[in-house]
C-alpha cells in the first residue's frame, strides 16, 4: 500500500471529489496552505489527516511535506486537488511498488478543459512525477512550479490521471496563471542570464520529461514566442483536432506566453518599486518640504 497526499489552497469545489477518488488509500493526508474558504471544513468530513503549513512555493512545500509529514507508509503519491485517481491507476501503482528496481514513477495527465479530454494540443503524453519512495525525492523551485531531485532511477506508469484544470472557472483559471506568469518571468530572466541550452539532451534525453524540459529552456530564447507556441500547439501538435476547445486552450496557452513577455520587459526596464522604497522616496519628499519650510521662515 501506499499513501496519498493531498495539496490545497482554496479548493472547496474540488476537495470532496478528489478525496473520495483517493479513498481507495489507507493512508491520506490534505496538505493544506491555510485555506480561506471551506476546503478544511470539507476534507475533516472524511477519514483523512488534515495538516496546515503556509505556503512559501511549489518546491519547498513539497519538500517540507515529504519530510515533516509522516505517512504509514514508506511510498507516497501526490495528487493536486484538481486532479483524480483512478482505480486502474491505483492497481497499476500497487504493482510498481512491489519492485526496488526503481525510487519514483511519473505519471500522464489527462488534461480535461471544456467537458473534453484535451489530447493533442497538451503534448499527450506529458509526464509528472507522482509516485515515489519518500526517502528518496525531494524538490527545488523552477518558475512558478517545481522540479523534482530523485536519489536512484525512475519508472514511467501506462495509466493516466484526469487533470480538470478549468474545474473553477475561466475567470479563476486566468487569475491563476496572472499570478504563475510572474513567477516564469523570474526564471526565464535568470535563464537568458545565466542558464544554457541542453541540445544533447533536447535530441537525444534518456525520456520524454528530459527532452520536454530542455525544449522549454530554447523556446525561452526564441522570438515571438505567442504567436509560435499557438503554432506549435494548434497546428503541429494537432490542437485542431481537438475542435473549439482545442483552440480555446492554444489561445489561452498563447496569451499566457505573451503576459509572461510582458512581465520580462517590465522586470528589464520598469521594475516595480518595493513598498520600503516608496515610503524612503516619501519621506525624503517629505523633509525636502519641511527644509524649504524652514529656510524661507523669518
Amino acid at each position: 500500500m501506499f499513501s496519498i497526499y493531498i495539496l490545497t489552497y482554496n479548493e472547496e469545489l474540488d476537495i470532496a471529489a478528489c478525496i473520495e477518488s483517493a479513498q481507495l488509500s489507507d493512508d491520506i493526508i490534505v496538505v493544506d496552505s491555510y485555506s480561506s474558504d471551506r476546503t478544511v471544513e470539507i476534507a475533516r468530513r472524511y477519514p483523512v489527516r488534515v495538516v496546515q503549513h503556509a505556503f512559501e512555493s511549489h518546491g519547498r512545500q513539497r519538500t517540507w511535506m515529504i519530510q515533516e509529514v509522516p505517512t504509514q507508509h514508506e511510498w507516497v503519491y501526490i495528487l493536486e486537488a484538481d486532479e483524480r485517481m483512478t482505480p486502474q491507476l491505483f492497481a497499476e501503482c500497487l504493482e510498481a511498488i512491489k519492485t526496488s528496481e526503481y525510487v519514483g514513477y511519473y505519471a500522464a495527465e489527462r488534461v480535461m478543459f471544456m467537458n473534453r479530454w484535451i489530447r493533442h494540443s497538451t503534448q499527450y503524453p506529458r509526464y509528472q512525477l507522482r509516485l515515489f519512495h519518500k526517502a528518496k525525492v525531494w524538490y527545488t523551485d523552477y518558475g512558478h512550479t517545481e522540479r523534482e531531485v530523485c536519489d536512484g532511477p525512475t519508472g514511467f506508469l501506462k495509466e493516466t490521471y484526469p487533470h480538470y484544470t478549468c474545474s473553477k472557472g475561466l475567470t479563476r483559471w486566468i487569475e491563476k496563471h496572472n499570478r504563475y506568469s510572474t513567477d516564469e518571468a523570474t526564471e526565464t530572466l535568470r535563464q537568458l542570464e545565466s542558464g544554457t541550452v541542453s541540445w544533447k539532451t533536447l535530441l537525444w534525453g534518456r525520456s520524454e520529461v528530459e527532452r520536454r524540459r530542455a525544449l522549454k529552456d530554447l523556446s525561452l530564447r526564441l522570438p515571438w514566442r505567442p504567436g509560435l507556441r499557438f503554432v506549435y500547439m494548434y497546428v503541429f501538435l494537432g490542437g485542431f483536432l481537438d475542435g473549439q476547445a482545442g483552440f480555446a486552450w492554444c489561445t489561452l496557452q498563447a496569451f499566457y506566453e505573451y503576459l509572461i513577455l510582458i512581465k520580462v520587459w517590465e522586470l528589464k526596464y520598469q521594475p516595480v518599486p518595493s513598498i520600503e522604497n516608496v515610503n524612503s522616496d516619501i519621506s525624503s519628499d517629505e523633509k525636502e518640504v519641511e527644509a524649504a519650510i524652514t529656510s524661507t521662515s523669518p
